[in-house]
């Protein structure tokens, strides 16, 4: 097994969550429980765990003369697989909150862009340029 990430977050709705993260996003569904599901998201485990409404509090930045949301989460994909993602998503009725390219010309650089999920998370999509450069400056 190849080394794979696990996080575990509150949620408003188990189906209105299971339902954005299978059907827009192209996860598949894991285990799942009476208040918690499993998403299967590009073979990384992410559970969420129906809660009541929380609150995120946290500044944002600026990154490449762009304003990020300080709290979010994401997936690093081949270029091709962003390609597809971000003409899906940009067709389905979703807003795409922010896409542009980051360290142009640079080491590092990489495509990127944010949606938000029925919790409002931000989910951010990256696909490096070179993905040898994913850690290097």
């Amino acid at each position: 097994m190849e080394t794979a990430f696990h996080m575990s977050l509150p949620c408003l709705s188990i189906e209105d969550t299971r339902n954005f993260y299978i059907d827009n996003i192209g996860g598949s569904l894991g285990r799942t429980g009476e208040n918690w599901v499993d998403i299967n998201l590009f073979g990384h485990q992410v559970t969420f765990i129906q809660t009541e409404k929380f609150n995120f509090n946290s500044p944002n930045y600026v990154f490449g003369g762009k304003l990020l949301p300080s709290f979010h989460f994401g997936i690093i994909v081949a270029v091709e697989k962003w390609k597809v993602l971000y003409e899906n998503l940009s067709n389905s009725n979703l807003k795409i909150v922010t896409q542009t390219t980051f360290l142009g010309d640079k080491r590092g650089e990489h495509c990127s862009f944010f949606i938000k999920d029925p919790n409002d998370y931000m989910l951010e999509f990256k696909s490096f340029k070179d993905p040898n450069h994913m850690f290097t400056t």
